[in-house]
């Protein structure tokens, strides 16, 4: 199946009430994936949490989360065959005016993130 990239959700979007994205990255780092397919041309990823508010500083669990979305994006980019840096946001206010896009370079070559 071919997809275009990743949209990126925040669980605090109102639109996602438990469905809405193929894979959830907990807070803790668990990924849980969604028993159904949510788009045909996207994959949607879901992370846990509020990025509407600003904040000071990322905790180590947020910071694991990001690190589990990098890694997941790139798993998905080689399996679907799309450019890893095809990443998206939900909507203009998801996932959050705060979302930390700087945090999600990601190189295929060297695995940097």
């Amino acid at each position: 199946m071919q997809f275009y990239g990743v949209v990126i959700h925040h669980s605090a979007c109102s639109s996602i009430n438990g469905k809405g994205y193929d894979f959830f990255i907990a807070r803790d780092g668990s990924i849980i994936p969604a028993s159904e397919q949510t788009d045909p041309l996207y994959i949607h990823i879901c992370l846990e949490g509020d990025y509407s508010e600003p904040r000071r500083a990322f905790t180590a669990q947020e910071k694991e989360q990001l690190f589990v979305l990098n890694k997941l994006i790139l798993r998905l980019a080689e399996k679907h065959e799309f450019q890893s840096d095809d990443i998206f946001p939900h909507t203009i206010s998801c996932p959050g005016g705060y979302f930390p896009w700087s945090q999600l370079v990601i190189s295929p070559d060297d695995r940097y993130h």
